[in-house]
């Protein structure tokens, strides 16, 4: 396959960006986006030119580390991928392809196609956690979960952190991410202790990262690569609301 790939290049935070154009001759249908990318920082290198900087790790689909807009969509075409589990055959021989960073006001550009979550790493730390006494394991029938409840939680806690739900809302909201993380600990009895606390303390830090508010169009959950319902939303605003009702009527 031949390409032409119009990518965005930014030296550092501080730099103003722009696109530049790269042409590929021999990008083998096989491959995956990641290694196509690849293919053109080892062109890049043999030409003495500064290579193309994108986010990856496990290229299984699992860390979210990756993660880039193709042709305005986050993680391309394809639904419920990743951009390391995308493969060249989704794309036509002479296509142009646009790939810049993912975008949001939360998610400062770092360089190139890399940009800064860090803002997930603090609303996770602010409240995302679970106080348990450590020592032996507890018995796995003191504390019962149903099922279905059991198969909710897990649902919520599938969201691998990537940012395409922030990308891709015209707001820019993190609140598909957060919601995940507050559901998944709210539908357990384990983390009964800090469900007041978490949510606020988790919804006051999304805010305090510069984040939109939920733009309500559902694009967010269109495009996750995990599928994670916006009734996550839902569920957060309901435990924002009772925390705030139950903390004024103290």
């Amino acid at each position: 396959m031949k390409l032409q790939l119009k990518i965005w290049r930014q030296v550092d935070r501080n730099s103003a960006g722009k696109l530049e154009s790269y042409q590929l001759d021999n990008v083998n249908h096989h491959m995956s986006f990641l290694e196509m990318l690849d293919t053109l920082n080892e062109q890049l290198i043999t030409n003495k030119e500064r290579p193309v900087e994108f986010d990856h790790d496990c290229r299984e689909g699992i860390c979210g580390q990756c993660g880039v807009m193709i042709n305005g969509i986050a993680h391309g075409p394809l639904k419920n991928t990743t951009t390391c589990q995308l493969h060249m055959r989704e794309f036509k021989d002479g296509e142009t392809i646009l790939i810049e960073p993912f975008h949001g006001a939360g998610f400062p550009v770092k360089k190139d196609l890399k940009v800064d979550r860090s803002a997930f790493d603090r609303i996770i730390s602010s409240g995302g956690f679970v106080s348990v006494n450590t020592g032996q394991a507890p018995e796995a029938n003191s504390l019962p979960v149903s099922h279905e409840t059991a198969e909710q939680a897990f649902d919520s806690a599938a969201c691998i952190g990537c940012g395409a739900c922030v990308a891709t809302c015209k707001n820019g909201s993190a609140a598909l991410f957060t919601s995940a993380k507050i559901t998944q600990l709210a539908l357990l009895p384990q983390s009964e202790k800090e469900r007041k606390t978490r949510v606020i303390d988790m919804v006051n830090q999304m805010d305090k990262e510069g984040f939109g508010h939920c733009s309500n169009t559902e694009a967010c959950e269109v495009e996750c690569p995990q599928g994670i319902s916006v009734l996550n939303i839902a569920r957060m605003n309901y435990e924002y609301n009772r925390a705030n009702f139950f903390k004024h009527k103290k």
